[in-house]
């Protein structure tokens, strides 16, 4: 069964230090181009996690988010007792006013806070390598829900596409009916085209006169080519896990059949199913767009 280009997956993995929430997000795209809007993954992964996307997801825009929610203790932040201490000496060697007052006391002690040496910014790792299975756990959850959605669209895309499938052999069968009656408008045609030049054509000239016009605006081979194209895109899309690319070639070349056909129609019926069956192909086109 084939699969959309567009996904969502989301999972959690609890850390030594926090909820850590990952999130995949993909778009349809020619390739796979891959994008992890986040500083919390360790360097040393980045490649790794590029490569499981990449190999899980195979083509499509992929953004990947990591939030990290810290716990009460991950959100303590160590003071320095050491220079807060030296800084409230330094304070009191150069002042004059001896510190009792609680509201100068508490305003001083808030700007001493406010140095970066006093408050420590340790900055530790979110993700640290005790955590690794929980976020590759995560990981594979998140993409297991991106597959799922992206076959559940593509349940969607099938029968969307497939069905327009069949309503261009359809509308070409109408075509097929049209023939006798196209013929007979072109043999009145001639016919009233030599009448107003009051000419009598000798009759078996006349003849082979009609069937070389015929022949040049006959749309057999238009038919058969594109049966067997049609034939060909089912074939793909219900034998090939990833028939995205190779389904736009094959539309590329039902246009075309459909496109000489309308342009040897001469007949305004005809012309008017032609006009049908390239709205139709023009919904596969975009439809086929999404799928991987």
């Amino acid at each position: 069964m084939i699969q959309s280009m567009t996904g969502y997956g989301k999972a959690q993995a609890q850390l030594s230090g926090g909820v850590l929430t990952v999130e995949i997000r993909t778009l349809n795209a020619k390739s796979a181009d891959i994008s992890i809007k986040s500083s919390l993954l360790p360097k040393d992964k980045d490649l790794v996690v590029r490569k499981l996307l990449a190999d899980k997801l195979v083509r499509g825009t992929i953004d990947m988010y990591l939030n990290f929610e810290p716990s009460d203790e991950g959100r303590m932040v160590p003071l320095n007792t050491e220079a807060l201490t030296s800084h409230l000496n330094e304070i009191r060697e150069a002042s004059t006013v001896e510190l009792r007052d609680p509201v100068a006391t508490a305003t001083l002690m808030a700007s001493l806070l406010r140095l970066p040496d006093v408050v420590e910014s340790k900055k530790a790792d979110a993700i640290t390598p005790e955590d690794w299975p929980a976020v590759a756990e995560a990981i594979d959850s998140a993409l297991e829900q991106v597959i799922r959605y992206r076959q559940d669209e593509g349940k969607a895309l099938y029968a969307d596409v497939t069905g327009r499938v069949a309503l261009i052999l359809s509308l070409y069968e109408q075509v097929e009916a049209l023939e006798p009656e196209r013929i007979a408008l072109v043999r009145e045609k001639l016919g009233k085209a030599l009448a107003d030049l009051a000419a009598k054509p000798n009759p078996e000239r006349f003849e082979q006169e009609l069937i070389f016009y015929l022949e040049k605006y006959d749309i057999n081979e238009e038919r058969v080519r594109l049966r067997q194209h049609c034939k060909y895109f089912m074939e793909v899309i219900d034998s090939e896990p990833y028939p995205g690319k190779k389904l736009g070639f094959i539309i590329q070349e039902m246009g075309r059949e459909i496109n000489t056909t309308g342009s040897k129609a001469n007949h305004s019926g005809i012309q008017q199913l032609v006009v049908r069956m390239k709205d139709e192909l023009e919904k596969i086109r975009e439809q086929s767009m999404n799928i991987l």
